[in-house]
Parts: C-alpha cells; sequence; structure tokens
C-alpha cells in the first residue's frame, strides 16, 4: 500500500490561500500516485481559534464546504482515498436550532464520495472553547482499498492522550481499541503543538522534532507488548511477522496567540508513516496476550520509512511493501 501525508503551515482563516498552498505542494512533490493521502487536524482553516465566533466562518456541513471540496477534487485528481480535517457543524434536522460543532476527519474515494467522517473523541482545551465530543465507535471503518478490506482506526491529535489528561498515562484508551478492532491502519490527523522556541525550530530546519516521535511512540505500548489479533496485515499478507501501520499526519508553522499575551502556538511537524511488526520468537509456542516481563514471546521492531522536519512543508511517503529507511528495536531492560 502506499500511504502520503501532506505537511504544510496553513494560516489561521485563510481557507483560500492554503489550498493553494497544498496544491502547490503536491505538485512539486516526487510522489508515485498513493492509495491514500491524509493531511493535518483542520488543515485548510488553520486552527488555533480561541473561541465558537472565531470559528464560525469556516465551519462546514460534513461533505459539504471548502475542504470537502478540495478533498473531492484531489481524490479525482490523484486516484486515491483522501483524509482531510476541518471544522464541522451540524443541524439537527428535526430540529434546526440545535446546532452542535465537532473537530473532524473527513474521507473520500477515488470517486469523491465520502465514505467517512469521524469526530474528535477526545478534546485539547483549545477544542473545547467550541467543539462537542465525537463518539468513540465512530473511530473504526473499513476502508477498501486496492480490492481489500482493510480495518483502520482513526483519531485526531489529542484522541492518542489520556482522556482529559486526567486518566492514568498507561490505560492506552486508544492503542488499546486499535488491537481490540484487529486494526491494520491507524490514521492520525494532527496538529500537534511543541514547546520549542522559534529559534529551536529554525535550528531543527529539515530534522525531526525527536522528543515528539518518541511520545508518538510510546502512546501505543500495547502494540509493543499485546499479541496482534488480526489475520491478514496492511498488503494482504499472513506470513510472519504481522504488522500494524501507524501514520502521523502532522502540520508545521505556528499561528497567533488564542491570548495576545501568550507566545504564539508552534506545531512540531515530524510527520511519519510507521509499522509496529510483531515475530514470533522461537520460544514461543502459546497464545499468550501480554507479558509484562523483560522476555516478549515475539520480536518487536518499528519500520519508519520517513520522517519529515519539524519545520518542514512537504510530502512524507511510504510504500510499505519496500524497505524501510530505518527499523528500530527495543532494547531489553536491565
Amino acid at each position: 500500500m502506499k500511504i502520503a501525508t501532506l505537511q504544510l503551515a496553513p494560516q489561521l482563516g485563510d481557507v483560500q490561500g492554503n489550498i493553494e498552498r497544498a496544491d502547490r505542494l503536491l505538485k512539486s512533490s516526487k510522489m508515485t500516485t498513493p492509495d491514500m493521502l491524509v493531511l493535518p487536524e483542520m488543515a485548510l482553516t488553520g486552527y488555533n481559534f480561541p473561541s465558537l465566533e472565531a470559528v464560525k466562518p469556516y465551519l462546514e456541513p460534513a461533505g459539504d464546504g471548502p475542504s470537502a471540496s478540495w478533498a473531492r477534487e484531489t481524490a479525482k485528481r490523484l486516484q486515491c482515498k483522501v483524509c482531510v480535517g476541518y471544522p464541522e457543524i451540524e443541524k439537527d434536522p428535526q430540529n434546526p436550532d440545535q446546532i452542535t460543532y465537532y473537530n473532524s476527519l473527513l474521507v473520500v474515494d477515488e470517486k469523491g464520495e465520502v465514505i467517512h467522517n469521524y469526530r474528535k473523541s477526545f478534546l485539547y482545551y483549545t477544542d473545547e472553547t467550541w467543539a462537542a465530543e465525537g463518539q468513540v465507535e465512530r473511530g473504526f471503518k473499513e476502508i477498501p482499498i486496492q480490492e481489500q478490506q482493510i480495518a483502520t482506526s482513526f483519531g485526531i491529535c489529542m484522541d492518542i492522550n489520556p482522556y482529559k489528561f486526567e486518566a492514568p498515562f498507561d490505560k492506552w484508551e486508544f492503542a488499546t481499541r486499535v488491537l481490540d478492532s484487529k486494526s491494520q491502519l491507524v490514521i492520525l490527523s494532527m496538529a500537534w503543538l511543541t514547546l520549542l522556541s522559534r529559534e529551536e525550530l529554525d535550528a531543527l530546519k529539515d530534522k525531526p522534532e525527536m522528543d515528539t516521535f518518541n511520545y508518538w511512540l510510546q502512546r501505543f505500548w500495547p502494540l509493543l507488548q499485546t499479541k496482534m489479533k488480526h489475520e491478514l496485515d496492511i498488503d494482504g499478507k499472513t506470513v510472519s511477522p504481522k504488522k500494524i501501520v501507524i501514520v502521523f499526519a502532522n502540520r508545521a508553522g505556528e499561528e497567533p496567540p488564542a491570548d495576545e499575551t501568550k507566545s504564539p502556538a508552534r506545531y512540531a511537524g515530524t510527520s511519519t508513516i510507521i509499522a509496529v511488526t510483531q515475530k514470533p520468537t522461537a520460544e514461543a509456542e502459546s497464545d499468550t496476550g501480554s507479558s509484562d516481563d523483560a522476555e516478549l514471546p515475539f520480536d518487536v521492531k518499528i519500520l519508519c520509512w520517513d520522517l519529515l522536519g519539524a519545520g518542514e512543508e512537504g510530502v512524507c511517503f511510504a510504500d510499505t511493501t519496500a524497505d524501510p529507511k530505518m527499523v528500530f528495536g527495543l532494547k531489553k531492560s536491565g
């Protein structure tokens, strides 16, 4: 499977300019046609809106608005699935006065038809100024790709964190759902912040923000310790090792602060496409589910096909049938 993310630095509220920016970056890319293209959270509107009043001009009904139109046109032009984050407005047809707002992710197919609409369920404090929580159950969908039904988990940024930062760090809500749903693919649309200063980000240039990268991996710890349950991997293979592909589609750049007394919102970039793989060890014969021991019943590797810089704009691309650029292993405790 060929997967691409578009890492860009959208300007808050400049929808037309952000569309032109996205088109320009895609046209300048040398990638081969992907099966799926994933954009960041609220990719064409910008993210850091301080209130409902501020975001209202940019709200879109699901499948109807500038973000949806761009996704349709791009999907038909590239002949691939497109996932784009956007701010959603939903009106109850039975009660027009009942209006709900969501931070959402729209998925369209090669014909430009909407096949899924996921709503962020774990909100960040910026979302809480205007958006409602979505249903966790919407986070799973089987997506047809290359004559297969790919079991896919969807999330938006904060979804991989402990709920409201109040749940125990090791509850692993999102990663556990990935395993329980037997997902082969995980799509994450993100506007992940960094605490680095402007000078520190500029110094990184095209290098990734490794603290962010390591934290993302940490939030998927159950995939490293618990036996994967799906029969076929994303490429339709039953052979060992099993793998789950994870797409981190983040944005770059900075936006004005919601509070003028504070610093701008700066984003970590570092978009990447990885896979967690499990290969049974020679000694492992049992179907044990999890292990807290240093010796796991399988050998775990993390494959990384591409990893963008913190301040970089462009395409992150992976052909999951090809050899990865990097392979990481687990260091034994002690």
